[in-house]
């Protein structure tokens, strides 16, 4: 079965990524669909969003990466109600991320490992560093598709750009066939009330269409994020009629054609 293997990537930090992963995940796991949810970050984000205690390193995408790595997967179940999982982020993937750089195919670790230990989910979330460093080379070398969340200020805007500039020039050095499509931007932390968000919302659209990629409806800023991430849980567990709950949906129907779509190859 063909593998729907989705990369949230940006070049900055507090953008929305792991927001972005774990709601994505959440409303698949609803669809009765089986997610991995690949934590790529030293600072191990998703453990914060999905209530997990810190893994040691031998059950962390640190030992996945690492040149020992057997195709032990480890997961931590993120809800239990769901067939959502985590492969828990580790602070020893800077080292790691330092060690893949002197490696032959270290652009392609986790391509590889994914090819040889395939996994048996639907969908394969990949939850990146604020870095445009080997693990998000990484990233981009497994993905089949790219998800880039957008803060609306003028400095994100332009790093998005560049970040698509720099998914392409990197695809075609690494000589990526299929090269990963971008799903879409995603504006995201958006607060009507800030007239420099309101500007910069109008103008995504032109950015967008000159760019060739999707824009998805805003996701709006609300403190009931940050409170339903303190207590490990996705907004839809923990204020399940907060209208924020029905942001996420353009998106998750566009992966679940996606995943209908391998499926049927």
């Amino acid at each position: 079965m063909a593998q729907v293997v989705i990369a949230i990537l940006a070049n900055a930090g507090g953008v929305g990524k792991s927001t972005l992963a774990t709601h994505i995940a959440y409303e698949l796991g609803e669809r009765k669909y089986k997610v991995a949810m690949l934590d790529l970050d030293p600072q191990r984000s998703l453990d914060v969003f999905c209530g997990l205690e810190a893994g040691d390193v031998a059950s962390t995408m640190a030992n996945v990466l690492s040149k020992d790595f057997k195709g032990d997967w480890i997961f931590a179940p993120a809800w239990s109600e769901f067939k959502v999982e985590v492969c828990q982020g580790h602070p020893q993937l800077a080292e790691v991320a330092n060690d893949l750089v002197i490696r032959k195919r270290g652009e392609y670790v986790l391509a590889d490992r994914l090819k040889k230990y395939p996994l048996s989910h639907d969908a394969v979330i990949l939850d990146c560093p604020a870095t445009l460093g080997m693990l998000n080379v990484n990233a981009l070398a497994a993905a089949s598709h790219l998800l880039v969340p957008i803060q609306l200020e003028m400095k994100a805007i332009a790093g998005s750009a560049e970040l698509v500039e720099w998914s392409i020039t990197t695809s075609d050095e690494l000589q990526l066939e299929p090269r990963p499509l971008i799903l879409g931007f995603v504006p995201s932390m958006y607060d009507d009330r800030i007239a420099m968000h309101r500007q910069y919302l109008k103008q995504l659209p032109e950015i967008a269409e000159q760019l060739g990629i999707k824009l998805y409806p805003e996701i709006r800023a609300s403190n009931e994020f940050k409170n339903a991430s303190a207590h490990g849980l996705p907004l839809h567990k923990y204020r399940p009629r907060h209208p924020g709950c029905k942001q996420f949906k353009k998106i998750v129907d566009d992966l679940v054609k996606l995943i209908k779509a391998n499926r049927d190859k």
